[in-house]
């Protein structure tokens, strides 16, 4: 009896093509999905596939880079469906593109900018735009820096938890998904730690945080909280 080897082949390349078709879907979550990827010092720290318009939280923290025409709208920038900076900006009826383009917000390098937006317009009750910088120099060291400014405008806004959203994919920067998520984490909380020294000191006060909500894509969600649990992970062996 002779072996149908071209059936066979064929069968194998179509398992073959079966899983990897089942990996690439395992990689992609659904809008909504959150899960705790657990704690530092108390404070839950949750991942949540959703854009930074329609994330809940006290406060809603998204960075941005130094302005170039378009560059929220035009490749390489993600198509507007995907693309968490586009709805954040039509939320705010363009008022994001017009203090970028004006030069009243300039998107530098830890620049900040605190808006408290019309009732309704954002799911979040504030909003903090933080600046990346150029575009063609960013490093993903940066989000050290990024992740403690967050903290420390969150302490010092009194909210009692806040969503961050990087926005660099959105930006089409080719950017190490989980370096950058960890290292969002580890500035956060060296910040809350610094500021923990100085309420023992008696030298600062704030109220307490409960949780740190980080922002993904569907298809960033898996491996930002690899970078997330690895942050995690660090900061729980101090």
């Amino acid at each position: 009896m002779k072996t149908n080897t071209s059936t066979y082949r064929f069968r194998y390349s179509y398992l073959i093509l079966l899983i990897i078709t089942f990996n690439a879907f395992a990689q992609t979550a659904s809008i909504g999905s959150t899960v705790t990827w657990g704690k530092v010092d108390g404070i839950a720290i949750n991942g949540l596939v959703q854009g930074p318009s329609a994330a809940e939280a006290d406060l809603q923290v998204a960075c941005v880079f130094e302005y170039t025409e378009g560059d929220i709208f035009n490749p390489p920038a993600l198509p507007a469906n995907l693309n968490g900076m586009v709805h954040l900006d039509d939320a705010l009826k363009g008022i994001i593109t017009e203090l970028r383009k004006s030069g009243k917000f300039t998107g530098h390098s830890l620049e900040t900018l605190l808006i408290t937006p019309s009732k309704g317009t954002l799911a979040s009750k504030q909003l903090l735009l933080i600046g990346l910088g150029d575009r063609n120099k960013f490093n993903p060291d940066l989000m050290i820096s990024v992740g403690s400014t967050a903290m420390r405008e969150a302490l010092r806004l009194g909210v009692s938890n806040y969503s961050f959203a990087s926005d660099i994919k959105d930006a089409g920067i080719d950017s190490p998904t989980a370096l950058v998520a960890e290292n969002v984490v580890l500035g956060s909380f060296e910040a809350y730690r610094t500021q923990t020294y100085l309420k023992e000191k008696k030298l600062a006060s704030y109220k307490p945080l409960t949780k740190v909500i980080l922002l993904a894509g569907p298809a960033f969600y898996n491996v930002a909280g690899e970078g997330i649990k690895e942050a995690i992970a660090k900061l729980n062996s101090k």
